[in-house]
C-alpha cells in the first residue's frame, strides 16, 4: 500500500477500490505470523526483546537502591485494534507531521471497509466497517503503536512501555510513597476514555517486585472501582516473569515444551530423515523455543536453571548425530549482536546506555554500576561487558 502511494499509483482513488482494480488480494502465509499472534511479523529486529529487557533493566536498576519496589500493571485492551478511531488517528498522524495525502490515504484505507463472512461456497452479505484497524494487515500494528504514541508516563518515577497492543505501566517506588504511580494509572484510565480504548479490568494484572527485608502490606490498585488482581508470576511477550525476578518458571515452562518437540524429532529420525534435515527441524521447533528471547532472561538463570535446559540440548544432539551450538553459547553471540545492533542505530531507546570512553579507549563503553548480582547479569550490563572484551 506505501509503495503504491509513493509511486503515485492510486492518486485521488479510494484505497479498497484501487486494491480491487488492480486484483490485488492478501496472501496469508504462516511463515509471516507468530506462533501465538494473529500479527505479521514486521520486522527481524525482535522488538519484543527490546521491550522486555527495557521493562527488566528499568526495574532492577531501581531495586539496586534501598528502600524501594517496583510495581508492574499489565494493562489488556479489550479488541485494541479494533476500537481505533480512524479520524482521531489521522488527526494525530498530522500532528506528527505526515503527508496530507498520506493521512487521507490512511483515513481512506480505514472507513468503508466491506466484510463478509464466508462458510463453505457461502457468503454472507457485506458490512460496512468505519471503526478499527484490519486484523492481520501489516500496517495495523504500526497504525496502532501510532495512535497511542501520546500514551507516555506523565511522572518522571513511572514509565509506560509499550509492545503493540501490550501496554506496561511500571511504578519505581521510594520510601512507600506510591502516589505518583497511582495518579499514573488514573491518567491512563482517563488517557483510554478519551481515545475509545476500553480496559479489560478482569484480564489486567499487577505484580509487586519488594526485596526489601521487611514486608509491608501493599494497597490493591483499582480501575473503574475495580480491584486489579496481583500476580505472582505473569506471562509477558512470551516471558514468564516472576515477583522474584528469577527464571525458574519460564525455564520449566519451555523445558517442558521442548521435551515434547523431542519426541517428535525421534519419530522423524525412525522414519529415516537425514541428519540435516533433523538439524532443520531441531532448529525450527525446539531451539526456537529453549533460545526465544533469550538475551532478556538467560543471564540470571541459575546453575539449576540451566541444567534441564542443556539436558534437552544433548538429547537432540543425539538424536541428530550432529554437533549442536550450547544455549551459552548462543546467549553470548546474541547478546554480541544485539549490542553492536543498539550501537549504530542512533534512534534506538536503548542507545543512551552504550556510552563510549575517551577516543584513546576506542570501542570500550561506560560500564554500569550494579550492586546486585541480578543487575549485573542483565542483559545490558552483559552487554556492555562482552563489547569491551572483544576490544
Amino acid at each position: 500500500m506505501v509503495l503504491a502511494y509513493q509511486k503515485k499509483k492510486c492518486k485521488g482513488k479510494s484505497a479498497w477500490i484501487w486494491l480491487h482494480t488492480n486484483h490485488i488480494t492478501p496472501i496469508i502465509s504462516y511463515q509471516s505470523y507468530h506462533t501465538n499472534h494473529i500479527t505479521p511479523i514486521i520486522s527481524h529486529q525482535k522488538p519484543d526483546v527490546i521491550a522486555i529487557s527495557t521493562t527488566l533493566h528499568t526495574a532492577l536498576t531501581h531495586l539496586d537502591k534501598r528502600n524501594t519496589y517496583v510495581r508492574m500493571l499489565f494493562i489488556d485492551y479489550s479488541s485494541a485494534f479494533n476500537t481505533i478511531v480512524p479520524s482521531k488517528l489521522v488527526i494525530k498522524l498530522e500532528t506528527l507531521g505526515l503527508d496530507p495525502a498520506l493521512c487521507n490515504w490512511v483515513l481512506d484505507f480505514l472507513t468503508g471497509r466491506p466484510q463478509v463472512v464466508r462458510v463453505g461456497n457461502n457468503i454472507s452479505s457485506p458490512l460496512i466497517l468505519n471503526t478499527g484497524a484490519p486484523q492481520g494487515c501489516v500496517l495495523s500494528p504500526l497504525l496502532y503503536s501510532l495512535f497511542t504514541h501520546d500514551c507516555v508516563a506523565t511522572h518522571a518515577s513511572n514509565s509506560i512501555i509499550k509492545f503493540a497492543d501490550d501496554t506496561t505501566v511500571v511504578g519505581l517506588i521510594t520510601n512507600n510513597d506510591e502516589t505518583a504511580y497511582r495518579e499514573e494509572v488514573r491518567a491512563l484510565g482517563v488517557w483510554c476514555q478519551e481515545n475509545n480504548l476500553t480496559l479489560n479490568v478482569n484480564k489486567t494484572k499487577e505484580m509487586i517486585v519488594d526485596f526489601r527485608k521487611q514486608q509491608r502490606e501493599h494497597p490493591p490498585i483499582h480501575i473503574d472501582g475495580t480491584v486489579v488482581e496481583r500476580v505472582a508470576s505473569f506471562k509477558f511477550l512470551g516471558i514468564h516473569i516472576t515477583d522474584k525476578l528469577n527464571c525458574s518458571t519460564h525455564t520449566d515452562s519451555i523445558v517442558k515444551k521442548a521435551q515434547q518437540r523431542l519426541f517428535n524429532l525421534r519419530r522423524l529420525k525412525k522414519f529415516g530423515l537425514s541428519p540435516k534435515a533433523l538439524t532443520n527441524f531441531y532448529r525450527c521447533t525446539i531451539e526456537s523455543i529453549l533460545a526465544g528471547c533469550i538475551t532478556a532472561w538467560y543471564g540470571n538463570c541459575t546453575a539449576l536453571n540451566r541444567k534441564p535446559l542443556q539436558r534437552v540440548v544433548r538429547s537432540a544432539q543425539r538424536i541428530t548425530g550432529g554437533k549442536l551450538p550450547a544455549l551459552q553459547d548462543t546467549y553470548t553471540t546474541r547478546c554480541h549482536r544485539k549490542a553492536i545492533k543498539i550501537i549504530k542505530d542512533i534512534n534506538h531507546p536503548s542507545h543512551c546506555l552504550f556510552t563510549p570512553l575517551s577516543s584513546r579507549r576506542r570501542g570500550q563503553y561506560r560500564c554500569i554500576k550494579a550492586g546486585t548480582e541480578r543487575l549485573k547479569n542483565s542483559f545490558y550490563l552483559k552487554a556492555i561487558r562482552l563489547l569491551n572484551s572483544h576490544h
